[in-house]
């Protein structure tokens, strides 16, 4: 399974290489209770054929029917806003309050757009970051590699769209063992860029989980090189606390927005009983998720990896919340 962009942008670059007249929509902007989040495509052809959303329920009809009938953006790209009137927001089974504001464009079948959209298939084949940047006055579109993954911004006044597509988060994993195979597969479906690091040779030379970085040496000087960042999570997962401890010590130095560990209550409470005689303060421990996992009942390594990424989701979406909400009371 792509990741959902790809899947959206790899299908854009196939219609048109394919010359398949086609349309590609972005969400912009929301309000109240949306949906989906700014950032997610959709794309459609002539024929019909749709990928991605923006809804999850009528308005992609709706946007068929407007774009088949060249009601909207027949010529150029077009901003417009679904949700405005209370009827129009029941009509299309949008939240009470809520609002999508989108950008669509029209795809012409021509060697620029076909170049355009070839680079960015490219980029995300890679698991790269690449920015795209549109300008509705002039009808203009443009692309370079990025960095790192940064949030969507749309300026209204000026009609420009700045939109980065490519991996939003890393995952570094601690052990290359069955248990990180599953949660490694899980994590890309995501976009997640996954790194796995164990200085066992042989165990790592055996991982087999494509579009994965391997990387055979003590985690903490990994940790240190490439995952301190706030758009990192890392997991401990060998059960052998030589390595996981090593690990655990400079992961929880670091801005990582998740730090997990895995093991049994009895296993984590000893786990907290030598990272303090390392010189860990109590505060810098509590933010360890171990037993790593929301509690379901998981045994199995699946049902582990499963538990796993419910519980990096929902930190995830809980820092999210609060880092918006923050910008918000500052602004």
């Amino acid at each position: 399974m792509q990741p959902v962009d790809a899947e959206v942008l790899n299908q854009v670059h196939q219609w048109l290489e394919d010359g398949e007249r086609s349309w590609l929509a972005t969400v912009v902007q929301t309000w109240g209770s949306s949906p989906r989040p700014a950032g997610s495509l959709l794309a459609c052809n002539a024929s019909g054929s749709i990928r991605g959303s923006l809804s999850g329920g009528c308005v992609e009809d709706d946007l068929l029917e407007k774009l088949q009938a060249g009601e909207l953006a027949s010529t150029g790209p077009q901003f417009f806003k679904y949700g405005v009137t209370v009827e129009e927001t029941e009509r299309l089974g949008l939240p009470c309050g809520g609002n999508l504001q989108v950008m669509v464009e029209p795809l012409h079948v021509n060697p620029d757009s076909k170049a355009h959209f070839k680079q960015i298939s490219a980029s995300l084949a890679e698991r790269k970051c690449i920015t795209r940047r549109v300008n509705l006055q002039t009808a203009s579109f443009s692309a370079e590699p990025a960095e790192r993954f940064e949030e969507l911004h749309w300026d209204e006044a000026s009609q420009q769209l700045t939109h980065t597509y490519g991996p939003r988060y890393q995952l570094f994993i601690i052990g290359a063992g069955m248990v990180s195979s599953y949660l490694a597969e899980m994590a890309l479906t995501l976009d997640y860029d996954v790194t796995v690091c164990d200085p066992r040779e042989h165990l790592l030379n055996d991982f087999n989980v494509s579009g994965v970085r391997k990387v055979c040496a003590m985690p903490d000087d990994a940790i240190r090189d490439g995952a301190s960042d706030a758009q990192s999570a890392i997991v401990a997962l060998t059960h052998d606390p030589r390595i996981d401890d090593m690990g655990l010590m400079q992961a929880l130095e670091t801005d990582a927005f998740y730090i997990g560990a895995m093991g049994s209550r009895r296993t984590s409470a000893a786990r907290r009983e030598r990272l303090l005689m390392l010189d860990l303060s109590d505060a810098m421990i509590d933010r360890l998720h171990a037993p790593i996992g929301l509690p379901i009942g998981s045994k199995t390594p699946p049902e582990i990896a499963v538990a796993v990424i419910a519980e990096l989701i929902a930190v995830q979406k809980q820092v999210a919340a609060k880092a918006s909400a923050t910008a918000t009371q500052a602004a």
